[in-house]
């Protein structure tokens, strides 16, 4: 989940890693280092956020033409400036960064510190730049690469886990080498400069086309190209692609926080995705959904498996499918999936769903299933991506970056293109009327102008949530399709408000819950006009009657709410099968105006990163 950045150019080095260790930020920020060579290598790093590396090298610039730089979410070891990367090896002559986990570094560094090596933090991947070590004799001229390679194919084969390096060598300033398996890893090529990252924002500005590394691959990187080789050695040749991401997508512009400004894209989003989708009576989908009408036809089961929102975003997904297309739906979190008895038939198709593409969990349970052969599918956002390459067919939600850590407009769009997945599937097994699918097509096409009448509470959400700033406890409520919104408004508010808070279905609450009520809990209670309305009522006046808070969200002009609610925030009323997507931006705005109520990071909350590539 850590932010690696190297480059090699004729730029600033110092300025062009800081800027792209700023633009991955989000994968980890407990602390943070840069290395270059110029002359011998020059290292600067520290515990804490890149604010304070700036400071440092404000005293103490760095220069050369060529470095690395690392923002770490920890795993091994406290946060401390000893345990921030890049790490050297026991000469300084050789320095990396690590974004991964190595599962064996213990056997390792027991064997190596056997050996004479000196080690000077707790971390995991402090060993590996020792293996290298271990197996680097410094040579001169056209073999100093060749021997380079062979260390690195050499420590490769001894790693067990996953991991992305960059790496340099006091003793070839002209290159920089870099080593891929299991993390994400792209190298991006400008007009005699190359940048290397863990992800696609660190090369805009820089770089026009990019590769991206598969597992078990080794470049050479120089100012003017790119060397790739397998661990056996051979040369590969793989073509570079041109950069999708715009600078305006991975900059906040006039918004505050990314969170914000993510939360009033939805409706473009939204808006694009529906022109994308309908086509006539039917539903397109991505060139890289690759399966076939007559497998569609035979589906007798789906498996969702999914981590955090994505997995809300799959239990509403399940609705959709059960709903239009009438095939049955289980839906998982990966890291359980991954430790369960399978017990799927031959017709099963997993939906492994992953803003990032690279969730190690939920990459871990699609391999899982492809051994045993499940046919699997991914719903993703970032082209590429580990997820895309494996599963057998794809399709994109076409969210754009989401920087802030909290996932607030991939999860709409999680949502809506769960739902032409379903009607997709539908049309093909003849599950839905043209009728129907007319209905809601016209449905749909309503949302984002809903979307955007709802953004137009955020000064009220803000009022409201200047009273529940400082309670210390939450209870979500929600039934039916809206359950998952229950849970994603209280995971919203735990991740960027450091607020306990729970999310039920509403008709457990008498069976446990509703022993912590009382006056100083807020109870959020989602009640559109729907098929479970007067349960959801009666839910709330049990929890009023314990003296609970009462804010709800519900259909316009549904008075009654006013005599059972303390507040009452209105939504555009559509059909129950909508709701959890015009649900969402009030939940969202209201956690992210507690958050800054709070005084907390809300783009960087504490021990979390974006993209979570450890298990």
């Amino acid at each position: 989940m850590c932010g690696i950045v190297g480059y090699i150019g004729e730029r600033n080095v110092q300025n062009v890693i800081m800027v792209g260790l700023e633009r991955l930020e989000y994968r980890g920020y407990d602390s943070c280092g840069i290395a270059v060579i110029d002359g011998d290598i020059k290292i600067r790093k520290t515990a804490g956020r890149l604010q304070r590396l700036k400071e440092i090298l404000d005293k103490s610039p760095v220069g050369g033409k060529l470095g690395i730089g690392h923002t770490r979410w920890a795993t091994h070891g406290e946060v401390t400036d000893e345990n921030a990367h890049p790490f050297t090896d026991c000469g300084g002559c050789i320095a990396l960064v690590h974004n991964g986990i190595i599962e064996n570094y213990r056997e390792l560094r027991k064997r190596l510190e056997k050996d004479g090596h000196r080690f000077v933090s707790q971390t995991d991947t402090e060993v590996i730049v020792h293996l290298i070590e271990s197996f680097y004799r410094q040579q001169s001229g056209q073999e100093r690469s060749k021997e380079m390679l062979g260390a690195l194919r050499r420590a490769g084969k001894e790693l067990r886990g996953a991991y992305a390096l960059v790496i340099i060598n006091a003793l070839e300033p002209d290159r920089l080498y870099a080593v891929k398996m299991g993390s994400p890893l792209l190298i991006g090529k400008g007009r005699d400069e190359v940048i290397v990252a863990s992800d696609g924002p660190a090369l805009v500005g820089i770089a026009q086309k990019m590769l991206l590394m598969q597992d078990g691959e080794m470049a050479v990187v120089t100012p003017g190209g790119v060397q790739l080789f397998d661990f056996a050695g051979m040369q590969l040749d793989r073509d570079f692609v041109p950069i999708e991401i715009r600078q305006k997508e991975i900059s906040k512009g006039r918004y505050p926080h990314f969170m914000r400004k993510e939360i009033f894209e939805q409706p473009e989003i939204l808006r694009q995705n529906i022109a994308r989708r309908f086509r006539d009576d039917s539903i397109m989908l991505d060139p890289e959904f690759l399966l076939y009408p007559d497998f569609i036809e035979r589906i007798k089961r789906v498996v969702i498996q999914a981590c955090g929102t994505s997995y809300h975003a799959g239990l509403v997904g399940r609705y959709y499918f059960e709903r239009f297309s009438k095939i049955p739906v289980s839906v998982e979190i990966s890291s359980e999936m991954r430790s369960s008895e399978y017990l799927y038939e031959d017709e099963t198709l997993m939906l492994a769903i992953s803003q990032s593409g690279e969730t190690a969990d939920t990459l871990a349970a699609l391999r899982e299933a492809q051994m045993r052969g499940i046919r699997s599918l991914g719903l993703l956002n970032v082209y590429r991506s580990s997820i895309a390459r494996e599963a057998d067919s794809t399709v994109y939600i076409h969210a754009g970056p989401e920087i802030g850590v909290a996932s607030t407009k991939a999860y709409t769009a999680q949502i809506i293109n769960l739902l032409f997945l379903s009607l997709y599937f539908a049309r093909i097994r003849k599950t839905i009327s043209d009728e129907q699918f007319s209905r809601v097509r016209g449905d749909v096409e309503l949302l984002p102008k809903q979307v955007e009448s709802i953004l137009t509470l955020d000064r009220r959400i803000k009022e409201v949530a200047a009273r529940l700033a400082f309670a210390h406890d939450f209870i979500y409520l929600g039934r039916n399709i809206n359950y998952p919104s229950a849970l994603e408004g209280a995971l919203k508010l735990k991740e960027i408000a450091y607020v306990h808070a729970t999310g039920y279905p509403a008709g457990e609450m008498k069976h446990g819950p509703i022993a912590l009520l009382n006056e100083n809990v807020p109870v959020i209670g989602i009640v559109p006009k729907d098929s479970v309305y007067d349960k959801m009522i009666s839910n709330l006046a049990e929890a009023k009657a314990r003296k609970g808070k009462i804010i709800v969200i519900g259909s316009e002009g549904d008075e009654g709410l006013k005599e059972i609610a303390d507040t009452v925030l209105y939504i555009p009323k559509v059909p129950e099968y909508l709701s959890p997507i015009v649900v969402a931006p009030p939940l969202q705005l209201l956690a992210y105006h507690i958050a800054v109520l709070r005084g907390c990071d809300v783009d960087k909350p504490r021990n979390l990163a974006k993209s979570v590539t450890v298990e």
